[in-house]
């Protein structure tokens, strides 16, 4: 062989040395690009399911408080209403008491109202017609006891039930819903204890 062949023949084995190493560096570098890829793939791929994992879990949470809250509310709104049946339903015995009995409440209830002065009772047109004899006597008596006079007034009052009492210019409406009315929150407390053990939530 030539000097020539020998000189080309290495040319050529160093090429081809060459090339392959160029080869395989492209084919570690390809590795490596994958597997690099593959990681971050993996840690976006976990990093999503994480996320996801995290709002599907907000989500259900914030449901269950929505429903909870609602189904709180549905209660709360059962319970007034409940209530609210309750204090109608007593507001309708109350004016359906036979005669004694409902003259010695509104009696009693006068009481407390009384002051001294000259004082003025008046009663629904219904009320004013069976009124007992003795019911002014009995008003009387409490009103001298903190220096007062209590008498009926001849004109029915524009109410259903129970009365106004009246010194000089100052009225106080005692009808049995002016009451009520007057003294929701402590009715509405008293009335949730009696329906549900408890104040009303």
């Amino acid at each position: 062989m030539s000097g020539i062949d020998e000189i080309l023949n290495m040319i050529s084995a160093q090429q081809q040395e060459t090339e392959e190493g160029i080869i395989k560096a492209a084919k570690s570098k390809a590795a490596q690009i994958i597997k690099e890829g593959e990681a971050k793939a993996q840690t976006a791929y976990d990093e999503y399911m994480k996320k996801a994992r995290q709002r599907s879990e907000r989500d259900y949470e914030n449901k269950c408080n929505a429903a909870d809250a609602e189904m709180k509310r549905k209660i709360l709104a059962c319970k007034v209403e409940l209530i609210d049946e309750a204090i109608e339903k007593t507001v309708a015995k109350l004016k359906d008491l036979p005669d004694k009995e409902y003259f010695e409440l509104l009696a009693r209830l006068a009481g407390k109202h009384l002051r001294s002065g000259e004082g003025i009772i008046s009663l629904s047109e219904k009320d004013m017609k069976r009124v007992p004899a003795d019911f002014i006597a009995k008003l009387s008596e409490h009103a001298a006891e903190i220096n007062g006079t209590i008498k009926l007034s001849k004109d029915a009052a524009d109410i259903e039930d129970g009365f106004i009492l009246s010194y000089g210019l100052i009225s106080e409406n005692c009808s049995f819903r002016a009451v009520i009315e007057a003294e929701t929150e402590e009715v509405r407390d008293i009335a949730a204890r009696e329906l549900f053990g408890q104040v009303k939530a």
